[in-house]
């Protein structure tokens, strides 16, 4: 990209979300709370044929650790050992307040790498669904190289969402990739394993990608 910071707006869009509304599904941009959750669901069921318990999983772009806030809610945090990583100062310090018995990492992997450990699983929810002022092919570049430093973290897999293109009507803020050239990728570069999920009724698709 000529700009390889230009995606920092993306973050400073999330900031002023949780400036306008707080520590809720709105503060990270979600429109309702039930079709978060689902989100949440989704993700986790990368873990599902996986029978170790424990598994460590980081967050990639926690927000404000919705996602713990689901794994708690259900029980799950003796299974899962959970980590939340996000580029943004605000939400990592909000995560680090409300749940200082995990592990936080305040970095921009595409800039340095500093004590980041290797997880089993690496999960990226709502990290690539917007683009809001960067053209696609600005936001494809991003997209390809923080995948090629996440995966390099996730020793099984990892998981994340894009906007779909199977839709009635695009909008110019996020970001609609084809089923095809995503698999092009992923094959050429990342894993030739992976699942494609657009079974759960919400307007995007998620990916999980195997080792």
């Amino acid at each position: 990209m000529k700009d390889s910071r230009k995606y920092l707006e993306i973050v400073s869009h999330y900031e002023a979300c949780l400036a306008r509304h707080g520590d809720n599904h709105l503060g990270v941009d979600w429109p309702n709370r039930a079709d978060a959750e689902k989100r949440y669901q989704i993700m986790l069921e990368i873990l599902a044929d996986d029978s170790r318990s424990p598994v460590s999983l980081l967050d990639f772009g926690c927000g404000a650790s919705h996602l713990y806030e689901y794994i708690r809610a259900r029980k799950l945090e003796d299974r899962i050992l959970y980590s939340g990583l996000d580029l943004s100062a605000e939400f990592i310090a909000l995560s680090q307040r409300k749940f200082p018995e995990c592990d936080f990492y305040r970095v921009d992997l595409l800039v340095e790498d500093p004590d980041v450990p290797e997880f089993d699983y690496v999960v990226m929810n709502g990290v690539f669904t917007e683009k809001r002022g960067l053209m696609f092919n600005e936001m494809w570049e991003y997209f390809q190289a923080v995948l090629r430093r996440a995966s390099g973290k996730a020793r099984t897999g990892i998981a994340f969402n894009l906007m779909s293109k199977q839709v009635d009507w695009e909008r110019e803020d996020l970001f609609h990739v084809p089923f095809d050239i995503l698999a092009r990728f992923l094959t050429a570069e990342i894993s030739r394993h992976f699942v494609i999920r657009h079974d759960y009724r919400l307007y995007e698709y998620t990916a999980y990608v195997y080792k």
